[in-house]
């Protein structure tokens, strides 16, 4: 009769078996065919079990400790927990109960998308804010430009999937799987476009101002009155094709010149009505994690979600100005929520 190092899983289940009927360890090694020290080792493991844990005693944090913590905190900020303590020469204790302890005085964040506004910005901010206090927002011309891609600003959804059912697999595209510039304006109750740009096109000073030649003047703006033209400001963000020489010149002989061209404050997408109309849109066309196969396809999917958006929905974007301003002013040129 050999020695054998391993019981196999099916001769440790005849030899529970076998315990349960009232067998001796000799008598299994005999009934086995094994050596009788591989079967008293077996059942001695098993009768031994798993030992408890011993729980070591956690040093205490002293008060000290706990301010350089939270100053490491504040001037570290997205850093982890190791890095936090060990900045301040806090070692050895368990990502546990560094945790515990950042949980009192932080929290886990994503690092904000918008850019920062210095103190500059700010004053500028405040200073646009004066400016147009008492305007009539109901004349303004709200436009902007959006990308949308195949496959959704993140690529992915989450959402509740059913008992017994799998998750949808997205398709993986490098970039999105690439998408679509689209232009629109908004004023009062009224959706201006929206108007796609050319696939491949750059939207430099002379692009953009043909773009808006090709599809905001010849399809719209020349069927408005004269009343309407005269009164009209026209809003632009501060990208450089938007506020370059050429693109201010040839606004300018259109007629959009001077108090009819609105200044914009820098980094300042909160204060524009029309991001909120984005969201809108973005949220219709990638709703249940919505994916497309091609440009035209996504083309037609924004052109709806614009279509069912109502003039009650743009007017109160639109009206929201006021209580914008308010909140710029408030935070004395803080970032304000849309």
């Amino acid at each position: 009769m050999g020695q054998k190092k391993d019981l196999t899983g099916s001769e440790k289940s005849k030899i529970v078996r076998y315990l349960a009927e009232g067998c001796s360890s000799l008598k299994i090694a005999k009934l086995l065919k094994r050596d009788h020290r591989t079967i008293k080792r077996f059942i001695q493991n098993s009768q031994q079990g798993r030992k408890k844990r011993v729980e070591k005693p956690r040093r205490k944090i002293t008060a000290h400790e706990l301010r350089k913590v939270k100053r490491a905190a504040a001037k570290m900020p997205l850093a982890t927990s190791l890095a936090i303590f060990q900045s301040c020469n806090i070692t050895g204790e368990p990502k546990s109960t560094r945790c515990v302890i950042l949980r009192d005085m932080a929290k886990v964040r994503k690092a904000e998308r918008r850019p920062p506004l210095n103190k500059i910005h700010k004053l500028k901010r405040q200073d646009w804010a004066k400016k147009y206090l008492k305007t009539d927002f109901s004349k303004v011309l709200w436009t902007d430009e959006m990308r949308v891609s195949l496959d959704g600003p993140d690529g992915w959804a989450r959402g509740w999937i059913g008992k017994g059912q799998r998750a949808p697999v997205p398709l993986r595209r490098q970039q999105g799987g690439g998408g679509v510039l689209v232009w629109a304006g908004i004023i009062k109750d009224e959706l201006v476009g929206p108007f796609r740009v050319e696939d491949g096109v750059k939207l430099n000073s002379q692009s953009y101002c043909q773009f808006l030649e090709d599809t905001f003047f010849k399809q719209w703006y020349r069927k408005k009155s004269a009343s309407f033209k005269k009164n009209m400001i026209f809003m632009q963000d501060n990208a450089p094709s938007h506020v370059s020489k050429y693109s201010t010149a040839w606004l300018a002989r259109k007629g959009i010149k001077e108090e009819k061209l609105m200044t914009w404050p820098p980094c300042s997408p909160d204060l524009n009505p029309i991001e909120n109309l984005w969201s809108i849109i973005k949220c219709e066309i990638y709703k249940e994690g919505k994916q497309y196969t091609s440009l035209n396809s996504v083309w037609e999917a924004v052109v709806a979600a614009a279509r069912n958006v109502d003039g009650e929905q743009i007017k109160t974007l639109t009206e929201s100005m006021d209580g914008r301003l308010l909140s710029v002013l408030a935070k004395k040129g803080g970032y304000i929520g849309r």
